[in-house]
């Protein structure tokens, strides 16, 4: 851990980090450009969404310095409050019965199709889905891997084993499977109804205005867009104060006290990133950039679940590991032996 190939390690997941970060960024200005050029009238142009990474990051810098338990809990709160008020919502104003039924059957569809689904590829009928969804959808939670990894662990310090299973795993999959119900299947109920497929047409022509489009066959439609806006906002700005934080700490070498103009430093960097690869090429370029800081960072998630295996183990049997590397000749040895 703390010898050359630790370093190298680091490297890999500040790039990922980075890049993973920069692509939430160009999706969610997107998203937001959206949503004020549909409820205020805005200009949507690749310009705006540069102006709204600018703003995105200074709040996210604010946060930055006010530090975890001020700035950036206080967002993390706020986020979860407005997520869970906008789901509510919707719950309760869209067909709450079907909702309730289908969340049950999605469970179990899931359960049961969990296998088939993990080891389904295409490979007899190829489509373009698999490589621009499913395979950019896991090189993006790689490369987000090590940031939240790291700002995890460090909120759950003093935690149990099995209270972060609990609370990291479990958890989070039952809300989001009642997330993707509630949206989903209310859109979907829409869309064969009174929407008559217009909000099917509109994921396929422009993403972006999906879910502005979905919230307009719902009662007080000005007031949800506007919560939809907020809420994407105040979820990215989490996501880079938190993610410059993670950056700033494998910079340092673990340091948690760092200067404040290094925390500037990796938020601007981060802003700057994503705006580049906007201006650059869109979409393309940002799935582009995920990929390729993604690829070696999966080798060494394969590596850190052998790495986790052992400290667990030496863990319960009183044991240390040693995290020094030791000498490249006497590695070599110990591999001949």
């Amino acid at each position: 851990m703390n010898g050359w190939l630790g370093d190298v390690v680091d490297i890999f997941a500040i790039c990922g980090t980075l890049f993973g970060i920069a692509t939430s960024l160009g999706l969610g200005v997107a998203q937001m450009n959206s949503g004020l050029n549909y409820v205020f009238g805005l200009p949507s142009s690749v310009v705006m969404q540069v102006a709204l990474i600018a703003v995105v990051m200074g709040v996210a810098t604010l946060s930055v310095l006010s530090g975890v338990d001020k700035g950036v809990r206080r967002l993390s709160e706020l986020n979860l409050v407005l997520a869970i008020c906008l789901m509510l919502f919707v719950l309760i104003a869209g067909p709450t019965l079907f909702l309730l039924r289908a969340y049950v059957q999605n469970f179990g569809l899931y359960l049961d199709h969990f296998f088939v689904r993990t080891f389904t590829l295409y490979a007899y009928e190829p489509r373009a889905w698999m490589a621009d969804w499913t395979l950019f959808y896991w090189a993006w939670w790689i490369a987000w891997s090590p940031f939240v990894g790291m700002f995890i662990a460090r909120i759950s310090r003093g935690r149990t084993v099995r209270e972060f299973l609990i609370g990291v795993l479990l958890v989070p999959s039952g809300f989001t499977f009642l997330w993707m119900t509630v949206f989903g299947n209310t859109a979907m109920s829409f869309d064969m109804a009174q929407a008559a497929g217009a909000i099917s047409n509109a994921v396929q022509t422009d993403l972006s205005t999906a879910l502005f489009r979905f919230l307009e066959y719902l009662p007080g439609t000005a007031v949800t867009s506007t919560l939809a806006i907020a809420l994407v906002a105040v979820f990215f700005v989490t996501s880079a104060d938190s993610g410059s934080l993670v950056i700033d700490t494998l910079a340092s070498g673990g340091a948690e006290d760092t200067p404040r103009w290094q925390r500037i430093y990796w938020c601007v960097l981060q802003g700057l990133a994503a705006a580049l690869l906007l201006l650059a090429g869109g979409l393309g370029a940002l799935q582009a950039a995920t990929l390729v800081a993604a690829l070696p960072f999966a080798i060494i998630m394969i590596l850190a679940c052998f790495g986790l295996a052992r400290q667990m183990g030496a863990d319960l049997r009183g044991e240390a590991v040693e995290t020094e590397a030791a000498p490249l000749r006497e590695q070599l040895k110990r591999i001949l032996a």
